[in-house]
C-alpha cells in the first residue's frame, strides 16, 4: 500500500512539510499548487528536493474550472493546462487532479464535459501524463462521483481516470457502495478525509473542519471498503483542510496522518478479509484489562507531601524497590508508584515539571502485541536499561512526553511487584475505602485533543464519547472521553483553549499535556467521606448555592441533600442513574484527586458539576471535617 498526504494538510513551509511527511513514514506527497508556487525554487529543484526526502510526487493539484466553458474561456483553459503540464514534467509527476468546475460561466452537460476531458487526455498522452477527474461536493454542475464516473467513462481515454474523495462522497450523504461498480483500473487516485458531524455549508465544512480518518464521524472505513472492492491498487492519500492543523506542529500532524491511514486500512482488511490490502499483518486493537499502576515522580519534601496525601486517602505502603528509590502504595485494585530517582525517565519529567505523573501502566493480554501494533502505527518504543534482577517491561512513548508500560500474565511481567520489590509488613489495608481507578484525566492544549483521541482509539480497543464543553469561569475547556468496553479503562481528555482556565494554567505549567487528576471509585461515597475525614483528608468545600441548585434540578430527598452538603459531595444523574463525586484540594500546581460512586447506567463524568468544582479550586477550596451521620 502506497501512503500519501497532500502538502496542504499540514503547516509550515514546503521544506518543513516534506521533512515532517518523510519522518512520519509516508511514501509520497500530493503537491498542492500554492505550496509549489510560494517556494523559492524551480519546479525541477522542488521535484529533486521531494525525491531527496525519499518521497514520490503522487499527484499535482488542483486544476480548477476546466470543463464545459464557452469560448474564449475554453481555449484559455487548455492553455492553462498545457502550462501546468510543463510544471508537472519538470517536477517529475504524471498525474494532475481536475476538480469539477464551479465557474459561473460553466455550461454543464455530461457529453460536453466528456469531450473536453477526452481532448485533454489526448494532450496529456503526448507527454506521458494522466488526468484525474474529481466531483467537488459543491460543483456547479457535477457534484456526485457517479456523474464524474459517467463523464470519465464517456471520455473513453486511457489517460483520463476518476479521482474519488471520501469527503465529497460522504459529506453529501452519498452511499459509497456505488463505487463498487467502477473498474479499479479506471480509478486513478483516492483521497480520504474524515470530518465531525456538523450541519453547515459544504464548502465551509470542507475547507475548515476536515480531519484524519478516525478523528471524525464519517464512515471512512465503509468508503475505503467500497474502493478496495474495485481492485484499486494505487496510492491512498490524505487531503485535509483544517484550521487547527494549519497552526499545529507539522511533525505531529504528519504522524497523526500516517497513524490514521494504517489503522484505517487495517480496519478495512479486518472488515473484508477477502479484499486485497497490501499492508503488513499487525495485531488488532489491543484490549485493556485495567490500569496496572500510576507512577508519580517526586523529590525531597514532595515525597512526604504526596505520601501523606496517599496515606490520608487510605493507601498503605506496600513495597520498596530492591535497587532504586521507588515505593509502591496500594488500596483495593489501585497501585500508586512513587519514584524519587535522580536518573532516568522519571528524573527527566521531574526536572521539567516537578511533582507529576510520569508513567502509566496498563494490563493487556499481550505486551509484545501491544508494542507491535503501536510501533506499526508510528508510536516510538520506549526503553531504559533494566538493572540487576529487573524485568524488561515493554513500553511506548505516548504524546506530550508521556510513557505507557504494558504488563501481561503470559510473559510473567505481572510478577514485577514480587520480583523487583520487597514487601512491607503494613500494606494490607483493612476494608479498603477506594476500590479501583474510575478514570484518569489528561489535560492538554485544545489543538492536541484530536491527536490524543486518535492515539488511544487506533492502538487500543477504545471508543470515544461525544465532546462536551466544560465551563470554566475564565473560558471553555473541551472534554472528550475514550474508554474500553465495560469501562475497565477510562481516560478523559481535556483541551484548554486559554491559559486563563484552570486546565489551561495547568497545561502551561506542565509544558503541554499531563495527567491532572485521578478519580478513584468507591462503593459508598458517604462512608468514604467519613473515613477520609477521620484520616485528616481535606475535601474541596462546595458552596450552599451549589446545593440549592441541585435541589432545583433534581428530585433529591432532603435528607440525602443534607448528607451531600455536609460531606462536600457533588451529584449528577443520567436516566435516574446516580453519580457522586468529592474532590481533594489542589496540590503541586494543579494536581488533584477525585473519589466517585458511579451507578452502572451512568456513563458520564459529572460535567455539569465542573463549573462549581473549578470555581472552588480557583478560590482555594477551604476544607472542613465530615460530621457523623
Amino acid at each position: 500500500m502506497k501512503t500519501s498526504i497532500a502538502t496542504v494538510s499540514i503547516s509550515g513551509n514546503l521544506v518543513e512539510k516534506l521533512e515532517a511527511i518523510s519522518q512520519a513514514g509516508f511514501d509520497g506527497v500530493e503537491i498542492f499548487e500554492q505550496d509549489f508556487l510560494t517556494h523559492d525554487g524551480s519546479p525541477r529543484d522542488v521535484g529533486n528536493m521531494i525525491r531527496d526526502h525519499g518521497l514520490d510526487i503522487t499527484l499535482f493539484q488542483p486544476f480548477r474550472d476546466f470543463e464545459c466553458l464557452p469560448e474564449p474561456l475554453r481555449s484559455k483553459a487548455f492553455d492553462r493546462a498545457e502550462r501546468k503540464f510543463d510544471d508537472m514534467q519538470e517536477l517529475g509527476t504524471d498525474l494532475v487532479l481536475i476538480c469539477s468546475s464551479v465557474h459561473p460561466a460553466g455550461l454543464g452537460g455530461i457529453d460536453r464535459a466528456a469531450d473536453d476531458l477526452a481532448e485533454l487526455g489526448e494532450r496529456a498522452a503526448r507527454r506521458t501524463l494522466r488526468v484525474g477527474y474529481e466531483a467537488l461536493a459543491w460543483g456547479r454542475h457535477v457534484s456526485d462521483h457517479r456523474d464524474a464516473w459517467e463523464i470519465v467513462r464517456r471520455a473513453n481515454h486511457p489517460n483520463v481516470g476518476l479521482i474519488v474523495d471520501s469527503f465529497h462522497t460522504l459529506g453529501r450523504g452519498l452511499s459509497p457502495d456505488t463505487i463498487r461498480s467502477i473498474p479499479g483500473d479506471r480509478i486513478f487516485f483516492v483521497q480520504v478525509a474524515d470530518a465531525p458531524a456538523i450541519e453547515m455549508d459544504l464548502l465551509y465544512w470542507s475547507r475548515h473542519f476536515r480531519n484524519m480518518p478516525g478523528e471524525g464521524d464519517l464512515d471512512v472505513t465503509g468508503f475505503m471498503r467500497a474502493v478496495m472492492s474495485t481492485g484499486y491498487a494505487g496510492p491512498i492519500s490524505l487531503e485535509i483542510f483544517n484550521d487547527q492543523f494549519r497552526g499545529g506542529s507539522p511533525r505531529t500532524i504528519a504522524q497523526d496522518g500516517y497513524r490514521s491511514l494504517i489503522a484505517l486500512m487495517d480496519d478495512v482488511r479486518r472488515a473484508e478479509p477477502d479484499l486485497r490490502v497490501d499492508l503488513a499483518e499487525l495485531p488488532g486493537r489491543i484490549d485493556i484489562d485495567g490500569v496496572e499502576f500510576i507512577e508519580f515522580t517526586a523529590r525531597d519534601e514532595e515525597v512526604e507531601e504526596l505520601t501523606t496525601l496517599l496515606d490520608r486517602l487510605g493507601f498503605r505502603l506496600s513495597g520498596h524497590h530492591r535497587n532504586k528509590a521507588i515505593s509502591t502504595w496500594q488500596q483495593g485494585d489501585i497501585r500508586i508508584v512513587v519514584n524519587s530517582e535522580s536518573e532516568g525517565h522519571a528524573a527527566h519529567v521531574w526536572n521539567a515539571r516537578g511533582l507529576s505523573v510520569c508513567d502509566v501502566g496498563l494490563r493487556v493480554a499481550s505486551a509484545a502485541d501491544t508494542v507491535t501494533r503501536a510501533t506499526a502505527l508510528g508510536a516510538a518504543p520506549f526503553a531504559q536499561p533494566p538493572g540487576p534482577g529487573e524485568l524488561d517491561i515493554p513500553a511506548i512513548r505516548g504524546l506530550g512526553g508521556s510513557v505507557l508500560h504494558f504488563v501481561d500474565e503470559e510473559s510473567g511481567l505481572a510478577r514485577v511487584w514480587d520480583v523487583e520489590f520487597e514487601a512491607t509488613s503494613d500494606h494490607a489495608a483493612p476494608s479498603p475505602v477506594l476500590r479501583s481507578i474510575d478514570h484518569i484525566a489528561q489535560t492538554m492544549n485544545y489543538e492536541d485533543m484530536l491527536s490524543w483521541t486518535l492515539f488511544f482509539t487506533s492502538i487500543f480497543n477504545m471508543t470515544k464519547t461525544p465532546m462536551v464543553d466544560v465551563v470554566d469561569p475564565d473560558g471553555l475547556v473541551r472534554s472528550q472521553a475514550v474508554q474500553s468496553p465495560g469501562g475497565a479503562v477510562r481516560m478523559t481528555l481535556n483541551g484548554a483553549e486559554t491559559h486563563r482556565t484552570f486546565a489551561g494554567s495547568f497545561a502551561e505549567k506542565h509544558f503541554g499535556s499531563a495527567v491532572q487528576h485521578i478519580a478513584f471509585s468507591t462503593d459508598d461515597i458517604f462512608a468514604a467521606a467519613r473515613a477520609l475525614a477521620d484520616s485528616g483528608f481535606e475535601t474541596l468545600l462546595m458552596t450552599a448555592n451549589y446545593y440549592a441548585d441541585l435541589a432545583a434540578r433534581f428530585d433529591i430527598a432532603p435528607a440525602l441533600l443534607d448528607r451531600m452538603r455536609d460531606a462536600n459531595v457533588l451529584y449528577d444523574e443520567e436516566d435516574g442513574c446516580a453519580y457522586f463525586q468529592l474532590y481533594s484540594k489542589v496540590f503541586a500546581g494543579g494536581l488533584f484527586f477525585e473519589v466517585v460512586q458511579r451507578d452502572a447506567g451512568y456513563t458520564g463524568y459529572g460535567a455539569p458539576n465542573a463549573p462549581f468544582r473549578i470555581a472552588a479550586q480557583k478560590h482555594g477550596g477551604r476544607a472542613k471535617g465530615i460530621p457523623e451521620t
